[in-house]
């Protein structure tokens, strides 16, 4: 038997935790009374993730790195279990972008992108699953995106890792079933969230980036990652009715939504606002060492707290259940009219 994943027992790592999505899931772990290993490069956004989990009743760890680089997440991984004890739940966040065209895009930056938005779960995967598998315990959740299905406009290099990060989750996935392994991995499917990554995302854009409406609070997306840690068995899980419409039309009519794509993604990913040009940019350095940017962007006003969706894709059996017995009382129905 593997060890107790709920609860003040959980110990639980969350990489991009100074900020947005993976700030609102330490503090939601930290909330279940959890030991929650925050990782970032942020020192500011850090320190104040930490007092948010340990107000909620957890126990916070600071770790700063940069996940990009193996050796620095592998010593990450060290700390952690030398720490707080061996890692049930590992919770791959941390991103970077650019929103520009793609020929405005340098190789250097394109590179940087793939390393944290993509290589960036790998290290992290890499690094603690030798060790879940020793123990026969523990999950992996990579929080993914509608893009690792559908690629946009203006995002060339964040959509290419997140296709690659889906292809990486599948294949690992197949690997640990044919290995019968007890160690699971699941992924989140988000749409647009309101984090602070519109604020100091690397922009060329002549106006002020946004998320494509309908829009989320980082908390929504939070109870998505806790219930996917839950719930591991599940390959993956959808949040936001905006997902699941991006994902059937693209599987329907891929070439209808690249023209729609065409037309709309680059007015939908744009404010009004014209470009401060000199906004801060976290590509290479954090931006967040002095200025605690929080767990929500800007966007609060246009962002919803739930998602009807989130609750269908966690309770897809007994919609099934209702469904099939829905059918069977029509039949019947239809029996009795004849």
């Amino acid at each position: 038997m593997g060890r107790s994943t709920a609860g003040s027992h959980q110990v639980v790592a969350v990489t991009g935790a100074s900020a947005g999505i993976g700030r609102a899931s330490a503090v939601a772990f930290g909330a279940r009374g959890a030991k929650v290993a925050l990782l970032a490069r942020g020192s500011a956004g850090l320190e104040a993730a930490a007092r948010d989990v340990r107000a909620a009743g957890g126990q916070p760890l600071v770790v700063p790195v940069d996940v990009a680089d193996a050796a620095q997440v592998g010593t990450a991984v060290d700390t952690i279990e030398r720490e707080l004890g061996p890692i049930d739940v590992w919770v791959n966040v941390a991103f970077t972008s650019v929103f520009a065209p793609f020929e405005s895009i340098s190789p250097e930056e394109f590179r940087r992108v793939t390393e944290v938005a993509y290589l960036g779960y790998v290290y992290a995967t890499m690094a603690v699953l030798p060790r879940m598998k020793d123990r026969q315990s523990g999950t992996v959740v990579h929080v993914g995106s509608a893009l690792a299905y559908r690629g946009i406009p203006l995002q060339t290099a964040y959509c290419g890792a997140k296709h690659a990060l889906q292809g990486f989750h599948e294949a690992l996935r197949c690997e640990l079933l044919h290995e019968r392994s007890a160690v699971r991995v699941t992924m989140v499917q988000l749409p647009a969230v309101n984090t602070p990554q519109f604020s100091w995302v690397l922009s060329r854009l002549p106006r002020k980036p946004q998320p494509v409406p309908p829009i989320y609070q980082p908390e929504v997306a939070a109870r998505a990652v806790l219930y996917a840690a839950d719930h591991p068995g599940r390959r993956e899980y959808w949040v936001g009715g905006s997902t699941v419409g991006t994902l059937a039309a693209n599987a329907i009519a891929p070439g209808l939504l690249d023209r729609y794509l065409a037309r709309t993604g680059f007015s939908s990913q744009q404010t009004s606002e014209r470009t401060d040009h000199d906004r801060p940019a976290n590509l290479w350095e954090a931006v967040d060492d002095d200025t605690d940017f929080g767990t929500r962007g800007r966007f609060s006003d246009r962002s919803s707290t739930r998602s009807v969706q989130l609750w269908a894709s966690q309770h897809h059996g007994l919609l099934g259940a209702a469904a099939a017995l829905g059918a069977v009382a029509a039949g019947v129905a239809r029996r009795r009219a004849r």
